[in-house]
């Protein structure tokens, strides 16, 4: 076995291991639903975005992440730059929530997904 099936091994066997880093999601994305796939979601923080003068969304923050996923846990679909991406975020009412984000950028290697993400929220 060469280095780079190790590491497509590694993928899900580590790096997307749920007793390691990984936690258990549901991703929506163009018409799909990929159910209870491990995704690693990291450096989701809020910032300040610009003001305008007539701007009346008050309250309102930039959130921006990366996250990751296994190519095989997607079925091969790799999100593209500028799509929206829905990941659940727990339960809201009894129902799964979800969190809609916009794909910034989007790259695949070794059977790892890697997406920049942002979303609004309040």
């Amino acid at each position: 076995m060469g280095f780079k099936e190790m590491l497509e091994n590694d993928v899900s066997a580590v790096l997307l291991n749920p007793d390691e880093f990984a936690e258990i999601h549901t991703v929506r994305y163009d018409g799909e639903v990929y159910e209870d796939i491990p995704v690693v979601i990291t450096k989701l923080k809020q910032s300040d975005r610009v003001v305008l003068k007539d701007d009346h969304m008050e309250g309102v923050f930039l959130v921006s992440g990366v996250a990751y996923i296994a190519e095989k846990d997607m079925q091969g679909v790799v999100p593209e730059q500028g799509q929206k991406i829905e990941i659940n975020d727990g339960e809201a009412l009894g129902k799964p929530f979800y969190v809609s984000y916009t794909v910034v950028t989007s790259k695949c290697e070794h059977g790892m997904i890697t997406l920049e993400l942002r979303c609004y929220d309040e």
